[in-house]
């Protein structure tokens, strides 16, 4: 058998980055890449020890939690665990959040906006005056042909 060079030097460098990869000699399987499955409760205790060392304390009652972005959406919170430390200035929310627009959430919250907030809040009016022109009012109640004070006399 004939063989080209080109044919055989390709062979040679197959069979280099293969010899990397067994586990034993000539002739065994080649290695396989193992998945690592790290699970979440290691992270999880590993957060509640950092947290036991800020000497985060539980405050309860607390019904609901606004995080006011920059874009003017609102991170929402409803029924959340809060932890704080106030030594070290770190609170810890937990809970289902939801990322919603600031409209949803308006008549609740004016009291939660601070003066970050009033450019937005001064857009969503703006958007609101816009929406509503004045005169639009009268079209959306009916014309009536009758004069109700005659019917009622006769």
């Amino acid at each position: 058998m004939n063989q080209s060079a080109d044919v055989i030097a390709a062979r040679a460098k197959l069979a280099a980055r293969f010899d990397a990869v067994r586990t034993g000699g000539k002739g065994t399987m080649r290695r396989t890449k193992l998945a690592k499955h790290q699970s979440t409760t290691v992270d999880d205790k590993q957060l509640q020890a950092q947290m036991k060392r800020l000497g985060v304390n539980n405050i309860p009652g607390i019904e609901e939690v606004n995080m006011f972005t920059e874009s003017g959406s609102v991170l929402h919170f409803n029924a959340p665990k809060v932890q704080a430390s106030v030594a070290a200035n770190t609170y810890v929310i937990t809970g289902h959040a939801e990322s919603k627009q600031m409209e949803e959430l308006l008549p609740g919250i004016i009291s939660q906006l601070g003066p970050d907030n009033l450019a937005n809040l001064k857009r969503i009016a703006e958007s609101y005056a816009a929406a509503s022109k004045p005169g639009a009012a009268d079209d959306d109640i009916p014309d009536i042909g009758e004069n109700f004070e005659e019917v009622s006399k006769s």
